[in-house]
């Protein structure tokens, strides 16, 4: 060999010196290890069973191999060429496996046998290391001693032949062309040079030997030279026309210029773009030009010239293939991700053209991977229909490539965000998902519910009922209206039941509300209070209300909508058993459900469905969530999209397709903000509005009113009846009713018995107790005496909270009582809202509910009747000297404020009564004739009687709470007024008055002490006196005549003063300029007022009206006169009478000038306790007239006391006398 090949061309190489059967004893490197990469070997191994779409073999894009693992289905085998490393031994290939031959697909079976093959192979078992070094040597002797040479050799040849061709060529060339044009030539345009392009050279042509030269040059890295070659050659090529050299020429030369070291001339960009340009319009070959193209954005890349780049890139971008513009695309998209300042949304527009271009192209999971990059920035900047298209390509793309899951997320995201679609493409959207949907849900028909997207459901609205839903009103009954769901919130009416329930269970557990109560809430909300689990009865439904919201444009239909829940039975053997439940059908006896077959939201509709449960059994109850079909109608919207599937449904609406899914109810409680810990961190308590404990058994009222009216006239008093119903299956006991304004109705007193009992009875007489009087009695009173205890007014007892009066105090399962109730409209006109609650508990006493209630809000309205006033003051006549001056006159003031809105046509004062421990009427003083008390439209009336002091006998017997009724009767029928209701009615009234002024008065009262004396001397001013006018009133409706009757109060406390019987409006007090410095004196003087001292001695003078005097006969008339000094007080005062005229002014002593008191004109007496002392005057006048005798001055203080005050005698009448001459 050497001598036929000579020393420098020969080598012998020693191989495989090591036989295989020492394997065991050493560990010997695999010498490939380092250039096989592992990674490469597994990922092949992961993509193994991957799908591949083989296209056909035109230029090469079927050696492009989809890498993303992302499904596991095997559907086509690949080309083993695709698959097999170069170095790796594959005993089954043969020689056909070339790179031309894409057609020979390997068996699925036979791939997965290479597979296992390769996993333990070693590579060079044969191999010692001297072996590898010998392997080495040889490579570096080839290469310097070889390979090398000859290059250089072939370079100097090619050198030789270029520089003798060019001498000669470029002097015949320059001379024929100054010869011929003797100027340079115009370089031609390209389009001339098309037809040029099919050129070919022979093998040894010069031009191919330069272009040799320059490739040799660039192989070992001789960059200048290879460019000034490949220059040279693209010259010739020109020349010559032949482009597609000329291209390749240009081509090289470009990458030669850029690999040139030290780059003493810039990278010739024009180059590439010219050869680009060749190749594509004039030679007409695409990969070539994508070649150029992919090395041209290379280098423009590692210079950071992307934005250059990126338009070289999608310039190549056409119409004819869709494969290369997707990837080129896709390579401009990463070109503008990777600029100085990234332009994120050009990147992502060019994703998704790439994107659009891979589906095209038939590269389903190269496209969804483009989408999925882009979705990445669209996310969450709010380009909500860019999104939806993202999403609805990668929904679609996934659903193609079976992976169903990722297909469903992306049909929700375009469902769940706020969609700006049109209501078609809306409707095609969600047609698509529903079908996606089934698809999967076909695939694990038995797996759990899916979670559905839609509708929205406000999970914090939600709302849990307990109990039956109230009976409408049924002609003259009406149901309590109790609690429902639509009612709104309204917080003060929540608090006002919780403080009436508090005062019953106080006043139940002998005041004191024990620790575990807490108020009953049958209606539970965002508003209530949710933190303890509530408590539901057996057999009582549970209504669930959920608050739903369709955001599309589109209607929804849900089929089949029912609550999911998990029930946990507590039996009393003490074993808990925990059934969970998904589905209702498992176990209805256990816990009933509702199942709302059909429920339609419209297009961006809010609407709440009401789900109810029924529980069977006791335990612990959660509720989870709702479970419905979703669906949507069909023929509302008509898109192309995936086709509706005709839906097997019956229905009020023909449902296109369906899906069973659940929504889960989770609700999030209030914020924690007691404790400092909670206050900085953020926690929330729980909500436990949705996990309900059914107990046991209770009773369950309802409540009717029968003939209850809803207009009243002020104090009109109407008889209506209350019937009370035991639904459920336990007898009930203790009834009471509770409310706010115990005045408005009553039940009767213990006399309720007498009056009529049932409805129809009552239709036509009154709603009091009338006796028949005779005439004669016309002006005298008739009396009768009743105890506010049988009226349920203790002393000890809450007015609010009143007892039912039922039948043996219990209501047997399925009874029914009526029982009347008077009521009376309020003193104050407009509409009035009175709260009733009714408490009630079971006879078996049951350990988590003591109690239930139920509520009833009554609106009653108002008109203006009658308004009365009253004023009381002593009367100073000397008649029934027994009374020891008890006397008082009483002016009672009756005016008709109504303005016959009512069709009222007069008011008949019927009866006045006077209620009093101490005091009664005794007659009445009429002075005129006109017995018939009539008051028509703003007519005023004004009564006046005389009223005296009880016996003392009926006075002791005052501790038990007796009061004296006297009637005034202006009829012929006494109605009894120690009988219910007006009795009834007037301890109500009284009752609640005795309220409001105490609360004062017990302040005042510990701001000073005040001295015995001070409350002596305001006794005497005060009186107890009630009156109660009743009257019947006249109305004109529908052209019957109906008489109304009713009744006013006036509680008359002191001397002189007005009383009112409608409550008066109290001014704003002014404003007062503020003190900046305490006042000296804060003790306030505790001194009585003057009317309180004015009352405590009662004068009257005794003297003949008239007196006959012969004043010609005797000039001086002396005339005698009694003057009466009555002590009103308990304790002993010392009086001053001074007789004296007063002389302040002369027209006072006009007056007073013509008569004078003879004798003694100053008196001091001492007045024992309720002494009456007289005094003999004598008055002297001297000629005829008219006299007023009331001048003498009485001063009066306690014995005790230094002050001395005059009482004033305003309050009595003028003392006229009249002087005649006979």
């Amino acid at each position: 060999m050497k001598q036929k090949y000579g020393t420098q061309g020969c080598y012998l190489l020693k191989i495989n010196s090591r036989t295989s059967n020492r394997a065991s004893d050493e560990q010997i490197p695999d010498p490939w290890s380092q250039y096989l990469q592992k990674n490469s070997i597994q990922n092949q191994e992961s993509y193994e069973d991957g799908p591949c779409t083989v296209t056909s073999n035109k230029n090469y894009d079927s050696n492009l191999l989809s890498l993303d693992g992302l499904d596991n289905e095997v559907k086509d085998g690949l080309p083993n060429n695709f698959r097999a490393h170069p170095l790796q031994l594959d005993p089954s290939s043969d020689t056909s496996n070339s790179i031309d031959g894409p057609e020979h697909v390997k068996s699925t079976s036979s791939l997965h046998e290479t597979k296992k093959a390769n996993i333990g192979i070693i590579h060079g078992a044969c191999l010692t290391l001297t072996d590898h070094d010998r392997i080495r040597q040889f490579i570096q002797e080839f290469t310097f001693r070889g390979l090398l040479p000859h290059i250089e050799k072939t370079i100097r040849q090619l050198n030789d032949q270029l520089i003798s061709r060019k001498g000669l060529s470029r002097s015949l060339f320059s001379a024929t062309k100054k010869w011929f044009s003797g100027s340079k030539v115009p370089e031609k345009s390209i389009n001339e040079l098309k037809n040029t392009s099919g050129l070919l050279y022979p093998p040894e042509a010069p031009e191919l030997q330069i272009r040799k030269m320059a490739d040799l040059c660039f192989l070992v890295q001789h960059y200048d030279l290879a460019y000034s070659c490949y220059h040279t050659a693209k010259k010739d090529f020109l020349n010559d026309q032949a482009m597609l050299y000329a291209a390749g020429a240009l081509e090289m030369a470009a990458v030669s210029a850029f690999l040139q070291p030290g780059a003493p001339r810039p990278y010739p960009a024009h180059y590439m773009d010219t050869a680009i340009q060749t190749y594509r319009d004039i030679c007409k070959n695409m990969v070539l030009a994508e070649r150029c193209v992919l090395l041209s954005a290379e280098i423009l890349k590692s210079q950071s010239k992307y934005s250059e780049a990126a338009a070289l890139l999608i310039r190549l971008t056409s119409e004819d293939s869709d494969l290369r513009s997707a990837l080129l695309l896709e390579q401009a998209a990463h070109c503008f991700i990777n600029m100085k300042s990234p332009m994120v949304r050009k990147y992502a527009f060019h994703m998704i053209l790439a994107g659009h271009r891979f589906s095209k192209a038939g590269q389903k999971k190269h496209a969804l991977r483009c989408y999925c990059q882009a979705m990445q920035v669209y996310k969450g900047k709010g380009w909500s229909l860019a999104e939806d298209h993202i999403n609805f390509t990668i929904g679609r793309q996934s659903y193609t490539l079976r992976q169903l899951d990722n297909a469903v997320s992306a049909f929700r995201h375009i469902l769940i965000n706020e969609s700006k679609q049109s209501a078609a493409q809306q409707g095609s959207f969600l047609r698509e998902y529903l079908y996606v949907y089934k698809n999967v849900s076909q695939l694990s028909p038995d797996g759990p519910l899916p979670q559905l997207p839609l509708p929205y459901i406000n999970s914090s609205a939600t709302r849990v009922f307990f109990g039956h839903d109230r009976r409408p009103a049924d002609g003259e009954k009406q149901a309590a209206t109790h609690i429902s769901l639509d009612q709104e919130y309204d917080f003060e009416s929540s608090q006002q039941w919780e403080e009436l329930e508090e005062e019953v269970v106080a006043l139940v557990n002998k005041g004191v509300i024990p620790s575990s109560f807490h108020p009953t809430q049958y209606c539970l909300n965002s508003y209530s209070d949710n933190s303890r689990f509530p408590l539901a009865v057996v057999e009582e439904p549970i209504t669930v209300e959920v608050a739903f919201r369709n955001p599309l444009k589109v209607p929804l239909l849900l089929t089949d909508l029912s609550l999911l829940w998990k029930f946990q039975p507590k039996d009393f053997s003490g074993e808990d058993n925990e059934e969970v439940k998904e589905l209702v059908t498992s176990e209805p006896e256990m816990i009933g459900s509702e199942v709302i077959s059909e429920f339609l939201i419209n297009s961006e509709e809010s609407k709440v469905a009401r789900l109810k449960l029924f529980p069977h059994h006791i335990g612990e109850l959660h509720i989870l969530g709702v479970v419905y079909n979703l669906g949507t109608i069909q023929g509302s919207v008509t898109v192309d999209g995936i086709g509706g599937l005709p839906g097997c449904h019956t229905g009020k609406y023909s449902l296109s397709m369906s899906v069973r899914g659940r929504q889960d109810l989770e609700i999030q409680g209030p914020r924690l903000n007691n404790t400092k810990e909670e206050k900085t961190s953020i926690k929330y308590g729980p909500d436990r509005r949705l996990d309900p404990i059914i107990t046991e058994e209770m009773p369950l009222l309802e409540v009717f009113f029968i003939h209850f009216p809803t207009g009243l006239l002020c104090g009109e008093t109407r008889k209506a009846y209350v019937e009370f119903v035991n639904v459920s299956k336990c007898p009930l006991t203790g009834l009471k009713v509770v409310s706010k304004r115990p005045e408005f109705f009553t039940f009767g007193g213990n006399t309720a018995v007498l009056t009529p009992l049932s409805p129809s009875a009552s239709e036509n007489c009154s709603a009091y107790k009338t006796v028949v009087t005779d005439s004669t009695s016309m002006c005298t009173a008739l009396t009768s005496s009743a105890s506010s205890v049988d009226f349920g007014i203790g002393i000890g007892s809450q007015p609010e909270v009143i007892p039912v009066p039922l039948p043996d105090t219990v209501l047997l399962p399925g009874a029914s009582v009526q029982l009347p109730m008077w009521l009376r409209g309020p003193d104050e006109e407009g509409v009035h809202e009175i709260n009733f609650l009714f408490y009630y508990e079971s006879v078996k006493k049951q350990p988590k509910i003591r109690h239930r209630i139920l509520r009833h809000t009554a609106v009653i309205c108002t008109s203006r009747s009658l308004n009365v006033r009253a004023t009381v003051c002593r009367s100073n006549s000397l008649e029934d000297e027994e009374g020891r001056g008890g006397n008082m006159l009483l002016f009672v003031d009756v005016e008709n404020i109504n303005t016959s809105e009512a069709g009222v046509k007069e008011f008949h004062i019927v009866q006045v009564s006077s209620s009093s421990k101490h005091w009664k009427l005794q007659k009445s003083v009429n002075l005129s004739e006109n017995k018939d008390a009539k008051l028509a439209s703003r007519e005023k009336g004004k009564f006046c009687f005389k009223a005296i002091q009880c016996k003392e006998k009926e006075v002791a017997s005052q501790s038990s709470e007796k009061y004296t009724f006297a009637d005034i009767i202006f009829g012929n029928e006494q109605i009894i007024s120690s009988a219910s209701p007006c009795a009834d009615f007037f301890y109500r009234s009284l009752s609640s008055e005795l309220k409001k002024p105490q609360a004062q008065s017990s302040v005042h009262t510990e701001k000073q002490s005040m001295e015995d004396a001070v409350k002596l001397i305001q006794k005497c001013s005060e009186v107890d006196l009630n009156i109660v006018v009743l009257w019947k009133a006249y109305v004109v409706e529908d052209s019957k005549q109906l008489i109304l009757e009713g009744q006013h109060h006036v509680i008359l406390r002191t001397i002189g003063k007005e009383a009112f019987s409608y409550p008066q409006k109290q001014e704003p007090p002014e404003m007062e300029l503020l003190k900046f410095f305490r006042p000296e004196n804060t003790t306030v003087s505790s001194r009585p007022s003057v009317e309180q001292y004015s009352n405590l001695i009662k004068t009257s003078l005794h003297y003949p009206e008239s007196f006959n005097h012969p004043f010609h006969q005797k000039s001086l008339c002396l005339v005698p006169v009694t003057l009466l000094l009555s002590n009103c007080s308990k304790a002993d005062v010392d009086v001053i009478v001074d007789l004296r005229h007063k002389t302040t002014s002369p027209e006072a002593l006009e007056i007073h000038g013509s008569f004078t008191w003879l004798g003694q004109t100053q008196y001091k007496l001492q007045l024992k306790s309720e002494e009456i002392h007289t005094l003999q005057l004598k008055a002297c006048f001297v000629h005829t007239g008219v006299y007023n005798l009331g001048t003498p001055r009485v001063f009066a203080k306690l014995s005790d006391q230094v002050t001395v005050f005059e009482t004033s005698q305003q309050n009595s009448m003028p003392a006229l006398i009249i002087i005649n001459n006979v």
